[in-house]
C-alpha cells in the first residue's frame, strides 16, 4: 500500500450506501450509520488477490490445514514479541463468538457461571445465557479497566456455586477499549488459580491498538498456561462476512482443545481462511495505515466533543475502533442512543445492550472516515437541542 494512504478516507458515502451488509441495511438511508463494529474501508489489496484467485481456481471447498495458525504465530512474533503459539494447541473454528460457545463447553457444563466484566460485548450475555450458563458480573473500575476487588468477589462466590467456573475475558475490551497491561492479566491469572476459575479469553480486537500501546496475549502471562483464547483476523482487516477465526490453547489446556469435535473444524469458510491468512501474512502495511487513521479519528472525535458536546465524556480507546461515550450528563430524558438516532437520525449502539455500568452510554463505531464522524457530531448536537415549542394559535 503506498505510504500515507488512509484506507479510512477511500470511500464516500455513496459507495458505502452501496454495501448489502448489517451496518448498512439496519436502518433507513437517512440514517448515518456508526454502530456494529464494520469498518468503511476498501478490502486490503493482499486479500482481494487471494480471495479472487481461490474463486478462479474454484478453490470453494472445505477448509484444512494449518496455514492460518502459522501465519498468526509469525505475526504474533513480530507485532507482540509472543513466541508461544504453538501451531499444535490451535484449532480453526467458526468464528470468535462461536469458538467460544466451544471452549466454553469443553471447560464447563451447563449450570456453571461465566463471570464477565461488565459494561462488556452484548452477544457475551446472549451466547453464555443461551448455553445455559448464568452471567456472572465482576463490573469495571470508574477508569474502565478491571475491579480486582470485584473480580476477586465474583470468583469467590461462583466457586462456592459451581464445579466448573469460567472467567470469559475481554481483551482488548469493548467496548472500553482498554488494553490489559501483563501486571493486570498476571494479576487475573493468579486469582483465577486461586479459586480454581478457567480462563476463556476473547482477543479479537489484539491487532488494532493505538500509537504506543503493547498489547499482550493472556497465555503469554504466568498463570495463562490453562488459559484458552479466541483470535482472529476479522476486526482488523473487516473480514467479519469471510467467517474464519482460531482456538489457541497454553501448554496446560492442551488436552482440553484435544477433545474439541473434529466437525467443529468444518464450520469455517475455506475462503474465509485464505483470505485471514492472507492479512495476516501480507497486510501489515493496510493495517498500519489503518490504525494510522483510527489515531487520527480518535483525536478528532476528542476536539469535537470538547468544542460541541462538552458534557460528553470521553476517553481516548487503547484500542479497538470503538468508542465510549459518556452522556449521562447531557439531561436527556430517554436512552441517549434513542435520542441520537429518533432526533438525530445517527445510529450509535446503547450503552445498556452492555450490562451493568453502561446506562448513559453509547458506542461510537470510528472505523470511518473524519468527514462522517464530523457529520455524526454534528447530528448528535442537534438531538440534544431543546425541542422547538409549537406555534401559538
Amino acid at each position: 500500500m503506498p505510504r500515507g494512504t488512509d484506507p479510512l478516507r477511500q470511500l464516500s458515502l455513496e459507495q458505502l450506501r452501496r454495501r448489502t451488509s448489517m451496518k448498512w441495511r439496519t436502518y433507513p438511508e437517512d440514517v448515518l450509520p456508526l454502530w456494529v463494529a464494520e469498518m468503511d474501508v476498501p478490502l486490503a489489496e493482499p486479500v482481494a488477490r487471494a480471495v479472487n484467485e481461490a474463486v478462479a481456481l474454484g478453490d470453494t471447498g472445505y477448509p484444512a490445514g494449518t496455514a492460518y495458525a502459522e501465519a498468526l504465530a509469525v505475526f504474533a512474533r513480530e507485532r507482540w514479541g509472543w513466541d508461544g503459539l504453538a501451531v499444535e494447541r490451535t484449532a480453526i473454528v467458526p468464528d470468535v463468538m462461536l469458538g467460544i460457545v466451544e471452549m466454553l463447553k469443553l471447560v464447563s457444563g451447563p449450570g456453571d457461571p461465566v463471570v464477565v466484566n461488565s459494561p462488556v460485548y452484548p452477544p457475551f450475555y446472549q451466547f453464555v445465557g443461551n448455553m445455559g450458563r448464568p452471567v456472572v458480573e465482576a463490573p469495571l473500575g470508574g477508569d474502565g479497566r478491571i475491579d480486582f476487588g470485584a473480580l476477586e468477589a465474583a470468583f469467590r462466590n461462583v466457586a462456592r456455586l459451581a464445579r466448573r467456573p469460567v472467567y470469559l475475558l475481554c481483551s482488548p475490551h469493548n467496548p472500553t477499549g482498554a488494553v490489559h497491561t501483563a501486571d493486570e492479566l498476571a494479576r487475573a491469572a493468579r486469582l483465577a488459580g486461586t479459586y480454581g476459575v478457567r480462563v476463556v479469553a476473547d482477543e479479537i480486537h489484539a491487532p488494532i491498538v493505538a500509537a504506543g500501546v503493547s498489547f499482550v496475549p493472556y497465555l503469554s502471562v504466568p498463570g495463562g498456561e490453562n488459559g484458552l483464547s479466541l483470535m482472529s483476523a476479522s476486526k482488523a482487516w473487516n473480514l467479519a462476512g469471510l467467517k474464519a477465526a482460531l482456538a489457541i490453547a497454553g501448554p496446560d489446556a492442551a488436552d482440553d482443545l484435544a477433545r474439541l469435535p473434529e466437525e467443529v473444524s468444518h464450520g469455517p469458510s475455506h475462503v474465509g481462511i485464505i483470505a485471514h491468512t492472507a492479512a495476516l501474512r501480507d497486510g501489515g502495511d493496510w493495517l498500519d495505515a489503518v490504525l494510522a487513521g483510527l489515531d487520527d479519528n480518535r483525536r478528532l472525535l476528542a476536539e469535537l466533543l470538547a468544542e460541541h458536546l462538552p458534557a460528553v465524556g470521553y476517553e481516548p480507546a487503547q484500542a479497538t475502533y470503538l468508542a465510549w461515550l459518556d452522556c449521562r450528563e447531557l439531561g436527556l430524558t430517554e436512552d441517549p442512543a434513542d435520542a441520537f438516532l429518533q432526533r438525530g437520525r445517527v445510529a450509535l449502539n446503547s450503552g445498556s445492550d452492555f450490562g451493568t455500568g453502561g446506562a448513559g452510554f453509547v458506542r461510537m463505531n470510528l472505523a470511518t472516515s473524519p468527514e462522517l464522524i464530523t457529520e455524526a457530531v454534528r447530528r448528535m448536537v442537534t438531538a440534544t437541542q431543546p425541542e422547538p415549542a409549537p406555534p401559538e394559535a
